[in-house]
């Protein structure tokens, strides 16, 4: 048996349907963040979720630096947020509503959800690192989730 081309693998694992966050951080030099597809909650006691991020990022880099988190569960109108802290370059937070979380991180207004805490360990593998953060904040809304799938975005049927 052989080993998958990446476009084999990517295809495969796509087909794996996704909520949408983006994770964020208030940084020395202003706030960062970045669109993040990989993401789960970890355990109840005591309260982690988690999350991957690509270790070549530059604004991984900046968020886990930081050390705190805000994490913006998306809501299905929120493609164009998705989009834009997707993009390398992008005016990330100039075009967006934002409010800041109990520990000083930005929150994007109508996600469906937030949570926010600090970073309790990061571990490589692969050409990510995997995050976990405790929870100390978490608030929910109403509103439908942004989903991605094949490359897409979408809302649940």
């Amino acid at each position: 048996m052989s080993t998958p081309s990446i476009s084999e693998f990517k295809d495969a694992v796509g087909r794996f349907a996704t909520g949408v966050v983006v994770v964020t951080a208030q940084t020395p030099d202003g706030p960062a963040g970045f669109t993040c597809q990989t993401f789960g909650s970890l355990s109840l006691e005591p309260q982690l979720v988690t999350f991957a991020a690509a270790v070549d990022g530059r604004s991984w880099s900046q968020v886990r630096a930081h050390g705190v988190v805000g994490i913006n569960i998306l809501a299905s109108d929120q493609v164009e947020a998705a989009r834009r802290f997707a993009t390398t370059g992008a005016d990330r937070f100039g075009s967006g509503e934002w409010t800041t979380g109990p520990a000083g991180s930005p929150l994007l207004v109508g996600a469906i959800a937030h949570v926010e805490g600090p970073i309790v360990a990061v571990r490589a593998h692969g050409d990510h690192e995997v995050a976990i953060v405790q929870a100390d904040f978490v608030a929910v809304y109403d509103g439908e989730p942004l989903v991605f799938y094949r490359a897409g975005f979408s809302a649940l049927a």
